[in-house]
């Protein structure tokens, strides 16, 4: 959401410290995050109404974007190497073997000890 690095986050804390001292400090960050709350709770509250009197369905659209999420690079990636960790899984005890051939081991590369 913020691009805030942990230098930036010092500064601030810095700077809230100087300004409200510390006794006022969490005093003035509950208060801050109460304002947070209620921001967030009217900012959802507008979105309802606004959706209710155009008429609009919105569950089709955040559908649409929870899909496109699945479409992100590392989610991609995660889902490729969960396919692989479950395909290299032994059958359990008892279990008939898999049918179809055995893949063939790698070659393991040729080694130079001059090389190094």
């Amino acid at each position: 959401m913020f691009d805030i690095g942990i230098g930036e986050i010092i500064v601030i804390a810095v700077v809230a410290l100087l300004i409200f001292g510390p006794d006022r400090l969490p005093r003035a960050a509950a208060d801050a995050a109460r304002w947070v709350k209620q921001l967030r709770e009217m900012a959802s509250g507008a979105r309802k109404d606004l959706a209710d009197s155009a008429g609009l369905d919105l569950s089709d659209a955040m559908d649409t974007v929870r899909s496109l999420q699945d479409l992100h690079p590392r989610r991609l990636a995660a889902g490729l190497l969960d396919d692989d960790a479950e395909a290299k899984k032994k059958p359990a005890a008892g279990s008939p073997p898999a049918a179809g051939p055995t893949p063939p081991k790698p070659e393991t590369p040729a080694y130079d000890p001059d090389a190094t």
